[in-house]
């Protein structure tokens, strides 16, 4: 049975732990492992992580299974003063694929949202990312196209999805 919890700063250990196992496999044929290194750092630092959390009102949640966490997403309600929830991460352990986490991730969030009135969810996934065709299968759609400068030369090539739920 698979459990949400919302995470604290006491997870954050956790948190970059599956990010930084999830990262070279999910991205390693997109991005050079220097673009991969330096957003790992950028956004799974522990400053970075309580930057996310205490400043920008994301809220970080786990999937755990018994004793073992298996991956985990962040979010942010009313994104940008809109109607909109925005899924800022969404990362499950390769591991844990096909097991149903991302959709039990997927349906926490969903719940939270409609409880916030936000009728859409709005996410960004590189373009080249296999998870365009996850997303699409539970009901994302691609609304448009954000290439985002990230420092250091590096740059974000991403699709813009929204659902509607």
């Amino acid at each position: 049975m698979i459990e949400i919890i919302k995470a604290d700063n006491t997870h954050f250990s956790t948190i970059r732990s599956i990010a930084f196992t999830t990262w070279p496999p999910t991205f390693g044929d997109i991005l050079s492992p220097e673009q991969i290194e330096y957003m790992l750092d950028m956004m799974y630092s522990m400053p970075a992580l309580m930057n996310q959390v205490y400043q920008k009102g994301h809220t970080f949640i786990l999937a755990r299974e018994e004793d073992s966490f298996l991956g985990f997403a962040a979010y942010e309600p009313n994104y940008q003063k809109q109607a909109k929830t925005k899924i800022h991460k969404i990362y499950v352990l390769p591991a844990a694929h096909g097991k149903g986490v991302g959709k039990a991730l997927m349906g926490y969030i969903r719940e939270l949202a409609l409880k916030h009135n936000n009728p859409t969810l709005t996410l960004n996934v590189n373009r080249n990312n296999k998870a365009v065709q996850f997303y699409e299968k539970i009901g994302f759609e691609i609304v448009g196209r954000e290439d985002i400068d990230i420092g250091n030369g590096f740059l974000m090539e991403d699709y813009i999805m929204d659902k509607q739920l």
